[in-house]
């Protein structure tokens, strides 16, 4: 005996398009209209009490027609605008309408005259869309509906569904109150709450399974789809507060998003990130080793910052886990902060400042300088400490430079071959090396003694890389004539209070580690992470990750990519390929980049495949993380 196939019966409006079509309707009808905005809300608010059940449809649907003032004209412009309001994974999913278009049916209490040549796109005909048919006067003018037509009645779809003696399991599709009575009448099998474009919670939960986008419902179902899985089943996990925009870049590309304002300890991140795809934090939440073993499911870390010493990238990369930072988002901020710190410092403003707080009006020029002719010393010539260079020269200081690797200077800065000739020329020197372990106390009681006496100190980079203790004793003993720190050996978790050697000391500026923290530079970086982390959950792409092998692959055209990570040994590469041939795969690309740990090899398939070869390519020795996209 063959088993009678699936049925799957869609909504149409707010399921298969992004609106309500009546609503669209008035708001292009009513235009001109001075109570136009009011009446809208009033469809609106009539659509919502049909919908969840709390009035009759036929009432709903009588009072949102009087109201609407429209005419047979205006619905080939409705076409129109209903084109560009299909859902986004209804429409990324065509090939599930072209495959199953035999078991797929629209029962709607919205209008046949808009809804057939919408649906006529996705290979759904007029005979399987059941919907109400307007009423028209000479002129053309929307006067009613049928009202013969059982979907024109109060709880209409149950009687044309029942009508349809549809073999199979039957299966609806929807948002509504309309939509989960067939299940609850028994004429249907399951409902499927879709909240892609609204979330009802009546119809949620009435449902035997929330859908928030139509890949959730057919991988649920098995069925062929655009995405292999869902992406409203990857977790993300913010901490520390990112930028709001981070987490809707996120959530908007259908990901499930939990926004949590300060950062976790290690026994608070361990319970929380069980089930977690992907870690966003700042530089205050440390991902150790013990947190990655719990992270089980974890595909990626985004760092929403420039350091990742905060994060064990051996074990991340051991683990298959990429790491994505922000080198580049917040250095004009880091810039200018250090151009106005180096102004104000050389000015004394600083002092003058807190006389005036106090009380005292102490005009002088002593100890105040212009900052053109004077010397700065830039450690770490690298993004940040290049645009300094620049900017520097710019207002007329003379720039000079040390790095430990070879960089090409800017403009006219000057190269200095050791760390102690840039410390005994420079009026001001500021700190902008990596967050490297290696530095610690980099800067310490011997270098500050190498300086001028008088010279100015500023550190933007990381706290402890700079001898706190040799700094604080440098300007009180006068050998340095100001300082200006943003950053400490040790940072409190959230705000609050907060203590360090340096309070007190004149001509010491101390702000809280926010060198990167302007609106602007938040905002880049919301964007920047957020994108990488995108690109490789979405796609494969791992360019300017951290810690792994950098591939930037194109674009996939109706295939199958096989992501494969390993350890980077001998014979693995020729095994994936063994599996491969012996599953007769037809290759349409491969890719593959390795470093000293790990190999990343991307395959490229053809669309059809045997799913033995999945599990086979898991099984190859040495093999840390698979995943398939298409």
């Amino acid at each position: 005996m063959i088993e009678a196939s699936r049925k799957y019966v869609f909504d149409f409006d707010s399921t298969l398009t992004k609106v309500e079509a009546l609503d669209v309707l008035a708001e292009m009808t009513l235009i001109g209209k001075s109570n136009r905005d009011e009446i809208i809300n009033e469809i609106q608010e009539i659509t919502n009490l049909g919908i969840d059940g709390e009035i009759s449809f036929t009432e709903s649907l009588e009072r949102r027609i009087k109201l609407l003032n429209a005419n047979k004209s205006d619905l080939d412009g409705l076409v129109a605008k209903l084109r560009k309001k299909i859902s986004k994974s209804i429409e990324s999913n065509k090939e599930f309408f072209e495959k199953f278009s035999d078991d797929i049916y629209v029962i709607s209490c919205g209008f046949k005259e808009f809804i057939d040549p919408i649906v006529a796109e996705y290979n759904i005909p007029s005979d399987r869309v059941y919907a109400n048919t307007f009423k028209f006067d000479i002129d053309g003018k929307i006067i009613g509906f049928d009202e013969q037509n059982p979907l024109s009645q109060h709880n209409g779809k149950i009687e044309c569904l029942k009508g349809m003696n549809l073999e199979g399991e039957v299966q609806v599709i929807g948002d509504g109150y309309s939509d989960y009575v067939m299940r609850e009448a028994g004429i249907a099998d399951k409902f499927f709450a879709y909240t892609e474009n609204v979330h009802r919670e009546k119809a949620a939960s009435n449902a035997d399974h929330v859908t928030p986008n139509l890949d959730e419902f057919l991988y649920v179902n098995d069925l062929p789809r655009n995405i292999s899985y869902p992406k409203n089943r990857i977790k993300i996990l913010l901490l520390e507060n990112v930028h709001p925009d981070a987490f809707e870049n996120l959530s908007g590309d259908g990901f499930s998003v939990e926004l949590v304002k300060h950062s976790l300890n290690e026994e608070e991140l361990i319970k929380k990130i069980k089930g977690v795809h992907v870690l966003g934090i700042r530089s205050k939440t440390q991902v150790t080793e013990k947190v990655l073993k719990a992270g089980k499911n974890l595909l990626a870390v985004g760092a929403f910052c420039i350091g990742t010493t905060q994060i064990d990238l051996d074990s991340c990369r051991k683990r298959g886990v990429v790491v994505f930072n922000a080198p580049y988002s917040n250095t004009r901020s880091v810039v200018e902060m250090a151009i106005g710190q180096i102004i104000m410092l050389k000015r004394s403003i600083f002092p003058r400042s807190t006389e005036i707080h106090n009380g005292q009006w102490q005009k002088t020029a002593d100890g105040s300088n212009e900052v053109r002719g004077k010397n700065l010393g830039i450690i770490g010539y690298g993004n940040i400490g290049k645009q300094l260079s620049v900017l520097a020269e710019a207002i007329g200081m003379k720039v000079y430079y040390y790095d430990v690797d070879d960089k090409l200077a800017l403009g006219n800065a000057i190269k200095c071959s050791s760390l102690e000739d840039l410390l005994r020329l420079s009026d001001v020197v500021t700190l902008h090396i990596d967050d490297n372990k290696a530095n610690k106390n980099f800067i310490s009681e011997r270098e500050f003694n190498l300086m001028k006496k008088g010279a100015m100190f500023i550190n933007l980079c990381r706290g402890f890389v700079v001898d706190i203790n040799a700094l604080a004793n440098a300007l009180k003993s006068g050998q340095l004539g100001g300082a200006a720190v943003d950053v400490f050996p040790e940072e409190p978790r959230s705000n609050g209070a907060f203590k360090t050697e340096l309070q007190g000391l004149n001509n010491v500026i101390l702000t809280p580690h926010i060198g990167g923290s302007t609106q602007e530079a938040q905002r880049n970086i919301a964007d920047f992470v957020p994108n990488k982390i995108m690109e490789y959950i979405n796609s494969g792409n791992t360019v300017d990750a951290v810690n792994f092998p950098n591939i930037r692959l194109p674009k996939q055209n109706n295939a199958h990519r096989f992501l494969h990570i390993h350890k980077n040994v001998s014979g693995v590469m020729a095994e994936i390929n063994k599996v491969l041939a012996k599953y007769e795969m037809n290759i349409s690309g491969q890719y593959l980049s390795t470093d000293s740990e790990v190999g990343y090899v991307i395959t490229d398939l053809d669309k059809e495949y045997n799913k033995d070869v999945v599990k086979a390519l898991k099984k190859i020795n040495n093999t840390i993380k698979f995943r398939v996209l298409y």
